[in-house]
């Protein structure tokens, strides 16, 4: 039992880490203005690689050990390990999704800031392709995340307007 307390201090540790990584995943970003929509997908690819470098350390043979036998020792505290390991999966599973389906805007970044302000031929394209990702993902289609892309498409169009007016 002294064996199992041991270990039950380390698993309460991680699970103090592990939410504090998911608190700070659900803060509101702070972002200049006038960033663009190529920000939206850093900031999921960048929260896609923290998640599952910390499902990786989750799926360890280290750890794996250790939960067996608390496992086997009938530990209380695997409740709570089990709720985050599911919350770190889910969170983990949304930016991977969000990544891939954001990826299919990347094309449209690049002709967005480069073109002129007579940009009308990417626009259509651009919003079917932001009306296929609202349909169809299962986690970006919240008006937060519409919002936010949205927001950033727009800064992207005004920041290609500013240059195009000041080298004009």
């Amino acid at each position: 039992s002294e064996v199992t307390g041991k270990l039950e201090e380390v698993v309460m540790i991680w699970i103090k880490q592990i939410r504090q990584v998911l608190v700070e995943s659900e803060q509101i970003r702070r972002e200049a203005d006038d960033v663009g929509p190529s920000a939206e997908l850093e900031h999921w690819k960048s929260r896609m690689s923290s998640f599952n470098s910390l499902l990786d350390e989750i799926k360890s043979s280290k750890v794996k050990k250790i939960i067996s036998i608390l496992q086997a020792a009938r530990s209380k505290t695997l409740k709570q390990w089990k709720e985050l390991d599911g919350s770190i999966t889910i969170a983990a599973n949304e930016a991977k999704d969000n990544v891939r389906y954001l990826y299919t805007l990347d094309k449209f970044f690049g002709p967005l800031a480069n073109a002129s302000p007579v940009m009308m031929e990417h626009i259509p394209s651009l919003m079917s392709t932001v009306c296929m990702i609202y349909c169809t993902s299962p986690y970006y289609n919240t008006s937060e995340h519409m919002t936010s892309l949205f927001l950033k498409i727009t800064n992207q169009m005004i920041n290609t307007c500013k240059t195009y007016l000041c080298e004009g």
